[in-house]
């Protein structure tokens, strides 16, 4: 028996010539003609006989559907994923490489040893709860009020037994000038040490001379908050000082909908910080705010990408500072179920040629590919400690079964079509 496959003619198809008797069936509506899709499936017989075909043409659209089943052997089926094998297939000559890595418990331990590119980890200052007083500084606003006992004092009138000099601006010196004592260092002291200071000064010319004093603190004195905040200003610290926390309620906390809020603290010329979520976390970083600080309240701009036969193809934003594998496969809806290979889940990563090793205590190349089998508990497990880092890939490879479940459904579409229309 031979085959063909016809292109033309009224009938486009597969058709034998002669088949054996027993494969024969008349079709109900052309007794001289035979049922010609179980003729690939017999074995092999020479045929000398005419060419047998159907009395009458099929519709075009069944023309276009026997054509389309014999042409899919030639060409793939549109996917939405590649391959595992075609992801890794080797590069082409002259393109970069890239080095694969397994996430298994095996080596879990040397991966997560592996800097995590990005930006730099930023240091938080040391520190402990917030100062016993604050002191006097540039910038800040001294009032004083003079009592004395002494008719004729220097400073009183006759009669008057106090004099009040507000508005005293300390300047950039620290050293405040005062009728009768002159210049009078006054910065870094804290307002009691001043206090005791100015009226030392005067006993030695009005011996029952007491002296009150007054603060107003300048921007020396005082944090600003900038950005990130319900209510951004310039506060002044207390008397007892002010921590981060206590700060940022001042300014009414931070603003809804920050994602991940990332705290910044400048601060002489340095830039420190922190997540919100940690120092909240860890009272030992709520440390104590000095005059001159500015702190800011920013969202986490990192994010990481999802592609192939995931849940949803997105960038997806950090929730957290630290997020796993296993937690970015939950952000992206998890794989999709008709189509994902849950053996081979990549994470792509590109590295700067700084953190390059050749002694396995760092990535071989600046393309790394790691491997994840969730069909596994180890890789299970190890996927919910493996860090993602700021712009990685997460790609669900293509089951390598879709496009044999593609040709199964097509040919069972064009013989289901076939039949409704012979039976027509």
């Amino acid at each position: 028996m031979q085959a063909k496959v016809v292109l033309g003619g009224p009938i486009p198809g597969i058709f034998c010539e002669n088949p054996p008797k027993h494969t024969q069936r008349l079709h109900p509506r052309h007794p001289r003609a035979y049922t010609p899709w179980l003729c690939p499936l017999l074995p092999g017989r020479s045929a000398r006989g005419p060419r047998m075909r159907f009395a009458t043409a099929i519709p075009t659209l069944a023309r276009h559907a026997a054509l389309a089943l014999a042409l899919a052997g030639c060409a793939a089926f549109p996917r939405g994923a590649g391959l595992v094998d075609e992801v890794l297939a080797p590069p082409a000559a002259g393109a970069p490489g890239f080095a694969v890595a397994a996430v298994s418990g095996d080596n879990l331990a040397r991966l997560a040893a592996w800097p995590l590119p990005g930006a730099p980890v930023l240091p938080w200052p040391a520190g402990g709860p917030a100062a016993a007083g604050t002191a006097i500084a540039p910038g800040d606003t001294v009032s004083l009020t003079l009592w004395t006992a002494e008719e004729g004092s220097l400073l009183t009138a006759p009669g008057q037994r106090s004099v009040s000099l507000p508005g005293l601006r300390v300047p950039a010196s620290g050293r405040l000038f005062l009728p009768w004592l002159g210049e009078t260092a006054l910065a870094g002291l804290s307002p009691d040490a001043a206090r005791a200071r100015i009226e030392a000064g005067y006993r030695a010319t009005m011996p029952s001379a007491q002296v009150q004093l007054q603060v107003e603190e300048g921007r020396q004195n005082a944090v600003s908050l900038v950005s990130g905040v319900t209510r951004p200003g310039s506060y002044p610290l207390a008397a007892g000082g002010a921590t981060v926390l206590q700060m940022l309620a001042e300014g009414g906390g931070v603003v809804p909908g920050l994602n991940n809020p990332q705290l910044r603290l400048h601060r002489g010329g340095r830039v420190h910080g922190v997540a919100l979520e940690r120092l909240a976390a860890e009272p030992g970083l709520d440390i104590a705010l000095r005059g001159g600080d500015r702190l800011l309240a920013l969202a986490d701009e990192r994010v990481f990408l999802s592609l192939g036969a995931a849940g949803r193809q997105a960038r997806h934003p950090f929730p957290h500072d630290g997020v796993s594998a296993l937690d970015a496969l939950a952000i992206i809806g998890g794989v999709t179920p008709t189509r994902a290979d849950a053996r081979a889940i990549l994470i792509l990563r590109h590295y700067p040629a700084g953190a390059l090793r050749t002694d396995g205590s760092g990535p071989e190349s600046a393309r790394m590919v790691y491997t994840i089998d969730l069909t596994t508990a180890d890789g299970l497990f190890s996927a919910g400690r493996f860090r993602i880092a700021a712009d990685d890939l997460l790609y669900v490879s293509e089951s390598p079964l879709i496009g044999t479940r593609d040709l199964l459904a097509l040919a069972g579409a064009v013989f289901g079509l076939h039949e409704r229309l012979a039976g027509d």
